[in-house]
C-alpha cells in the first residue's frame, strides 16, 4: 500500500521516515519529497508497505502523532492522476 504523509518537519528525512513505519512492519520504500530548485523538503512524503494489514495499522496509529512537535497526517495515498494539460492557456470570457 503507498501511504501519504503530510505536515512533516523540514527536518524530516527519508531513512527518518522509514523508522517511522517500521515498528508496524516491513517497508519497501520511504521517500520526502525535496523542491526540485531548492532541494529542500516540502514537508510530505510517500511510503511503501507490501504488507497492506500492517499499512492499514500504521495508517490508524500514526495519523495526527506528534513528530518534532508537529501532528503528522497519514492517510492511503490516492492514485496518480494523467492530466496532459499543462494549463496557462489563454480562455474567453465564457459571458
Amino acid at each position: 500500500m503507498n501511504i501519504y504523509v503530510s505536515n512533516l518537519s523540514f527536518n524530516v528525512q527519508d531513512e527518518d521516515l522509514k523508522e517511522f513505519f517500521t515498528p508496524f512492519g516491513e517497508v519497501s520504500s520511504a521517500k520526502v519529497i525535496n523542491d526540485k530548485f531548492t532541494g529542500k523538503s516540502r514537508g510530505f512524503g510517500f511510503v511503501e508497505m507490501p504488507d497492506d494489514e500492517s499499512a492499514r495499522k500504521a495508517i490508524a496509529e500514526l495519523d495526527n502523532a506528534s513528530v518534532e512537535n508537529r501532528n503528522i497526517k497519514v492517510m492511503e495515498a490516492k492514485p496518480r492522476e494523467d492530466n496532459n494539460s499543462r494549463g496557462g492557456g489563454f480562455q474567453k470570457n465564457k459571458w
